[in-house]
């Protein structure tokens, strides 16, 4: 009976494992159309798993509709351009210097995260808003409700496109180290969260749902902000970046590029991303820059959640960035295989890490995995993990 009912709980991972399965070419770039449309028939045929899951949605979404509208505006410090309408955050693992009287300039703590971050509501809002626009995508895509969508639009009128609250295109002065800088390359990272925004405009304009100008001005928007990555001192700092922040910064200009019809230009990215995975692992199929971070295993689910982001939107231009036959070592499959013991906590991880590592974390490399290479431990592994939750957060950790 235990086998017949594993086997039961593997056929609805397999169903809900969105994010990896074979592109859909009539929809977002990480979101595969046809399967949203076999769970939503699942959804309404009275199905009690799938049930389970989208309450679970539609429990995230309520709280979405809860959510701002917050615009870069509401911030009280002024950035240096004089502007509130440039975003503006501090470099989280920098600390005043107890050995200055003011403090000056602040020095690194690896893994620590200064409370004073939270005070410049831009860094607090932004991966906030791309999440409750997603989960309000969603929850409008398998309801059918429009308010949850008419309050996605909102939210990225607000924050994107309102003379008087918009954002401007630039990061220019994100992550900044007092007394050292008013903004750095690094807090480029802070933009990764966009690729959700572009993704729920996406799942919300099939059938060209989403308001023309509203499209329009968005894809505007994205290409100025494109621009100034790629060809400003930030970016450009950025774009050079050996570790992690190097691959988002890819992953997100990806995003953008196919968001606004550049193909050409989408496989010129993809492209530099495989060079990025040859230079980046070592022979044991590891990320050395993230194995020396305070929090490793954390920064190696990280680095390795971007790669699988761009080689998902690879299958939109037709590449398979799953396997490099130019590098038979140095492979995405490599790098998922030498940590799924680790996630499954078959292993003990072998590297520092000086606070608890939040599980969750994984759930996107262990539904790769599972689906993807058909790893049988993964597999029993995300059973157990959705059956604890009661199948309510499957439909979100799988898109």
């Amino acid at each position: 009976m235990k086998n017949i009912l594993l086997k039961h709980i593997l056929l609805y991972i397999c169903i809900f494992n969105l994010q990896f399965s074979t592109f859909a070419q009539d929809g977002a770039y990480l979101i595969n159309m046809s399967e949203l449309k076999t769970n939503l028939e699942k959804i309404k045929s009275g199905d009690v798993n799938y049930q389970n899951a989208y309450n679970g949605l539609i429990s995230e979404a309520k709280n979405s509709l809860k959510f701002g509208p917050v615009s870069v505006m509401e911030k009280t410090k002024t950035p240096p351009s004089g502007s509130k309408h440039d975003y503006m955050s501090l470099a989280p693992y920098h600390w005043p210097d107890p050995t200055k009287k003011d403090g000056l300039p602040y020095m690194r703590k690896d893994g620590e995260t200064n409370p004073e971050v939270k005070l410049y509501k831009d860094k607090a809002y932004l991966p906030e808003l791309c999440s409750h626009i997603y989960s309000l995508a969603l929850a409008n895509y398998y309801s059918g409700d429009k308010k949850y969508y008419n309050h996605a639009v909102q939210l990225i009128q607000v924050w994107f496109l309102d003379t008087a609250t918009k954002m401007n295109p630039n990061m220019n002065f994100a992550q900044a180290i007092k007394g050292e800088n008013v903004g750095r390359g690094a807090g480029l990272i802070d933009a990764r969260h966009f690729i959700k925004v572009i993704e729920a405009i996406e799942l919300m304009n099939r059938d060209g749902a989403y308001p023309k100008e509203d499209l329009k001005n968005m894809q505007l928007w994205f290409a100025d902000f494109l621009q100034w990555m790629q060809t400003s001192k930030n970016g450009k700092e950025e774009m050079n970046a050996k570790n992690n922040h190097g691959v988002w910064y890819d992953a997100l200009r990806l995003s953008i590029a196919l968001f606004n019809n550049q193909k050409g230009a989408a496989n010129k990215i993809i492209a530099n991303a495989q060079i990025r995975l040859v230079n980046q692992m070592d022979d044991k199929n590891r990320f050395p820059l993230e194995m020396a971070r305070t929090t490793s295993l954390h920064y190696s689910v990280f680095v390795i959640d971007a790669f699988l982001k761009i080689a998902t939107m690879a299958e939109y231009t037709g590449v398979d960035f799953w396997t490099n036959r130019d590098n038979s070592k140095h492979t995405l499959r490599a790098a998922v295989e030498e940590m799924v013991p680790y996630l499954v906590q078959e292993k003990k991880w072998d590297g520092p890490q000086i606070k608890p590592f939040d599980f969750k974390e994984g759930v996107g490399i262990l539904l790769l995995a599972s689906s993807k290479f058909s790893y049988a431990n993964c597999q029993i592994y995300l059973a157990e993990y959705y059956r604890q939750q009661n199948y309510k957060t499957l439909l979100l950790d799988s898109q």
